[in-house]
């Protein structure tokens, strides 16, 4: 599949089937998150894959609450992928305090996205979540207090006639120019 292709059947997936992910995607994903470009290189990421069912489970209602359910679909998937945002390289810190710019949180973007890519290649679905007790993920997966969570990405196959709905989007004019603003 093409790159036009690609970006067109990735969505988020909020219902999953009940069947593992193979490992061997998992590394094949662990491997795009790797490869994902990043400020001064600083890679400034961690990506814990959560396979075990119970553990699994545990972030997966971290994500959601009696208030706020969007995210109830969570325990559904039968993987959750973490991102923490790590300290960069120093220059990449002095640049982002000159520049007045949050460079992980870019950085994290990217890595998230080549692995939802990744995972749209694959054939799996996911969603990625900013919704959470980051508290909680801290706890159950052992995250020194200083680490801040940046997402948490579902992660396994779409449910049975799932189907890939239609974009809606700005259209071009509303979110493209040339030359000036």
């Amino acid at each position: 599949m093409d790159f036009s292709e690609l970006i067109q059947i990735r969505q988020s997936v909020r219902a999953y089937q009940n069947r593992p992910v193979e490992r061997e995607k998992l590394e094949t994903l662990i491997e795009s998150v790797r490869l994902a470009p990043s400020a001064s290189n600083s890679q400034p990421w961690k990506l814990i894959i959560v396979d075990d069912p119970e553990i699994k489970d545990q972030v997966a209602r971290a994500t959601f609450s009696a208030l706020i359910s969007f995210n109830r679909f969570a325990p559904q998937a039968p993987v959750l992928a973490v991102l923490t945002i790590e300290r960069p390289k120093l220059v990449t810190q002095i640049g982002a305090r000159l520049k007045d710019r949050e460079f992980s949180l870019i950085d994290i973007g990217i890595a998230a996205e080549h692995f939802c890519l990744q995972a749209a290649e694959l054939g799996l679905g996911t969603c990625m979540l900013g919704w959470f007790d980051e508290t909680a993920i801290h706890k159950v997966l052992a995250i020194p207090e200083k680490i801040r969570i940046g997402l948490v990405i579902t992660l396994g196959y779409a449910a049975p006639g799932t189907p890939i709905r239609a974009k809606i989007r700005k259209n071009t004019k509303q979110m493209c120019s040339y030359n000036r603003y």
